[in-house]
């Protein structure tokens, strides 16, 4: 059995790393808004958005219904920042 300090050092490490992630996944949702704004597309795309959680669902086994969890909230934060980004133009 691992100690807890060494499971909490990887999870430390693995935190930086999705942090990075996610801040370049919300530098991708700017360039999405910028692009949505100049072909006037609307924020909100269902089918999209359940291609993405069929995906990463199927990605993480059993683990799926978490992951899913997980994009849903990535993705209403993304949709948050667009409609700022789109409401500030």
């Amino acid at each position: 059995m691992r100690k807890l300090d060494e499971i909490r050092k990887e999870i430390n490490e693995i935190d930086e790393q999705l942090v990075e992630l996610f801040v370049r996944r919300m530098n991708c949702s700017k360039d999405v808004a910028e692009y949505k704004t100049a072909n006037n597309i609307p924020i909100l795309n269902e089918a999209r958005e359940n291609e993405v959680l069929d995906r990463v669902g199927a990605q993480s086994g059993e683990y799926g219904s978490y992951t899913r969890q997980l994009f849903v909230e990535i993705m209403r934060l993304s949709r948050d920042l667009q409609n700022q980004i789109i409401n500030e133009n």
